[in-house]
């Protein structure tokens, strides 16, 4: 159960059938992937909704190149009626973090339209946080999309080959939490190396340190110090 002093965080990201305009010309595309990751006061919870949804309608080829997501792959998926409940549920209330948050809040609003049971629009159930306008803030002039961002602060996304709403919100919600939240305390307790303290997975650069060992010089001088201080030492 949330207290009042609890900050929660839905990081969401949404997978279609293609873009919905062309020029001035409505497309009419749908939703097939919703991917969202649970923060709350700064930290990973491990709580995520992710479905894939049957659209009724063809997906566009340059979408599936994007996404990898097929007709075939999504014709025994349920519909967004069916899993609307729930997602309502998982979002309602919280600061949904999106990058180009009109993109995907666009979208959702459309679905929920289209159920014609006068359901609230995002912006009202939930506030937003647009990463894609906080990093052009941030890095005015220069390339700010999730994979910029990304190597921008060393969160490794190399195993990302195709788009996945899934993936894409576990990569965003990494990258929020170091553009937000600047430096970071090591969570030296925990099993994983290079955890951060508000619960991040994804770290480039995890490779076994370098050890440089003292060669025979360095060795002897050493020595030689430590019999000088014996020496030299008083025993109180």
């Amino acid at each position: 159960m949330m207290t009042s002093k609890q900050i929660r965080q839905v990081v969401l990201d949404t997978e279609t059938t293609g873009m919905n305009k062309d020029g001035t010309i409505y497309l009419g595309h749908r939703i097939i992937e919703i991917g969202c990751v649970e923060i709350i006061n700064r930290r990973l919870t491990g709580r995520h909704f992710h479905v894939y949804i049957k659209p009724d309608r063809i997906i566009d080829p340059e979408a599936v190149v994007v996404h990898g997501i097929t007709d075939e792959f999504l014709k025994n998926k349920p519909s967004f009626a069916q899993i609307a409940d729930e997602f309502i549920d998982f979002i309602k209330e919280a600061d949904l973090v999106i990058h180009n948050a009109s993109f995907d809040i666009g979208f959702m609003d459309q679905e929920f339209r289209f159920l014609n049971q006068k359901i609230q629009t995002t912006q009202a159930m939930c506030s937003v946080t647009d990463t894609l306008v906080l990093a052009k803030k941030m890095f005015p002039g220069k390339r700010n999309n999730l994979d910029a961002l990304s190597d921008r602060y060393g969160v490794d996304c190399k195993h990302r080959t195709l788009h996945g709403a899934l993936l894409d919100a576990e990569i965003l919600a990494d990258v929020y939490l170091l553009m937000s939240g600047g430096q970071a305390k090591l969570n030296l307790t925990g099993n994983d190396q290079g955890n951060l303290d508000y619960g991040l997975r994804r770290r480039i650069n995890n490779s076994p340190l370098t050890i440089i060992r003292a060669d025979v010089n360095e060795l002897d001088a050493h020595k030689y110090r430590l019999a000088m201080i014996k020496e030299h030492l008083w025993i109180i």
